[in-house]
């Protein structure tokens, strides 16, 4: 059951180039090991920013408004476990999207068919995986915004290299301007934070039904979808960085110097400051996570990489964070539902059980439960089929548009 060139998948799961073995662990020859690793690691990771948003007692606007904060040792506790993921895990997730585009397009020129040929298909079918999440699962989803961003950059990358990389550094221009008038904004503007939070009355996150919190997700779509409307050049731009480090040989051996560049950038550079934005609070956070983050990012891609630069046996840790990546799709997916279900009022109601002071230890306990359960998953479920629930069902989807197109 191994899936032909002809049949691609979402960029978030294994393109056929680098199919894995569906009965072992081992790669093939000729794959990419360091690919569904780096996978599975920002699927968890981006669990590890997005758990705070489950474990706040009013959602993601608690979280943004940062209600209910713990006091003395417990709130710099929390600040520093939010700031190790806060940006870099998303940052790795879009870097890698662009990667998959790269490698989708070097297998339809090799086959000899057109590029971007039936990718708006494939983008369509993950910007209605997007909404389906937003409405029912998370209303921080990122697959819609990855759907329409992964479309343009298919586009682009049907160009020329010299026109890619202008389009990249226009990208990167646009956004690190917007960054520069947030930054003018902070040191500007009046401080005083977010005392003018008002709380949720009622609160469907705490005493909703499942229908409730799906109403509320609609009464609010133009604000939960602000985000990806701000963060669409710097998307671009890593789509672009993604596959032009691919490109240039990143994974390969002989890229060594470009990944040493990378950590020096994502860890002596941007790590530092990150983290002195994280810790100092407030708005500076959006200067992390929209600016050092994807910086540091591009760092532990770097350290994968040169940790598979010279052998491609994966040991027992990385065969797990292989499988999550393997499944990545389906298990974004289901860690936040998961989550959701242990979380908020419609399951179990545990985040309005929680007192401010300890929801730091009750909130890291819920994520090394989920980030387990997601490892059993997709070990247990790879070792009977070939890919991903969603990853079979978006395939199939694609198979019978595209066979229906030809007809």
């Amino acid at each position: 059951m191994v899936e032909s060139a002809s049949a691609p998948r979402p960029a978030l799961a294994p393109t056929p180039a680098e199919e894995p073995n569906p009965v072992s662990a081992q790669p093939r020859s000729g794959r990419l090991a360091a690919l569904d690793v780096l996978r599975g690691i920002a699927i968890l990771g981006t669990l590890g920013t997005n758990i705070w948003i489950f474990t706040n007692a009013e959602g993601l606007l608690g979280y943004v408004a940062r209600s209910h904060e713990p006091h003395g040792a417990w709130l710099w506790t929390e600040r520093l476990l939010q700031q190790l993921a806060q940006g870099k895990f998303l940052g790795l997730l879009t870097i890698m999207f662009g990667i998959g585009l790269a490698i989708q397009q070097r297998s339809a020129v090799r086959g000899g068919r057109s590029w971007p040929g039936g990718y708006p298909v494939r983008a369509g079918l993950l910007l209605l995986d997007g909404l389906v999440n937003f409405f029912f699962v998370a209303e921080f989803d990122v697959l819609m915004g990855y759907a329409v961003t992964g479309l343009v950059v298919a586009f682009i990358l049907a160009t020329s290299p010299k026109a890619q990389r202008r389009w990249l550094i226009v990208a990167a221009a646009i956004h690190l301007t917007m960054l520069s008038l947030i930054a003018v904004a902070i040191v500007l503007g009046p401080g005083g934070g977010g005392g003018g939070h008002r709380p949720l009355d009622p609160n469907p996150y705490a005493d909703g039904s499942f229908w409730d919190l799906v109403a509320f997700r609609w009464d609010h779509v133009l604000l939960f979808r602000l985000e990806p409307v701000f963060i669409f050049p710097m998307s671009i731009a890593l789509f672009l960085m993604g596959a032009r480090l691919f490109r240039a040989g990143v994974f390969r051996p002989e890229g060594a110097r470009i990944r040493k560049r990378l950590m020096v950038i994502g860890f002596t550079v941007a790590a530092p400051i990150d983290l002195i934005l994280g810790l100092a609070g407030g708005d500076l956070i959006l200067l992390a996570r929209y600016g050092t983050a994807p910086l540091v990012s591009l760092g532990i891609l770097a350290l994968v990489a040169e940790g598979y630069a010279h052998r491609q046996d994966p040991g027992f840790v990385a065969r797990r964070f292989a499988e999550v990546g393997r499944m990545a799709l389906s298990c974004y997916i289901v860690q936040n539902l998961v989550s959701g279900f242990l979380c908020y009022g419609w399951g179990l109601g545990l985040a309005s059980l929680v007192s401010a002071n300890a929801r730091v230890p009750f909130t890291a306990g819920i994520y090394v439960l989920v980030c387990a359960l997601m490892l059993v998953f997709a070990h247990i479920w790879l070792r009977r089929f070939d890919r991903g629930p969603v990853e079979w069902l978006w395939n199939r989807s694609y198979r019978a548009l595209t066979e229906r197109g030809d007809h």
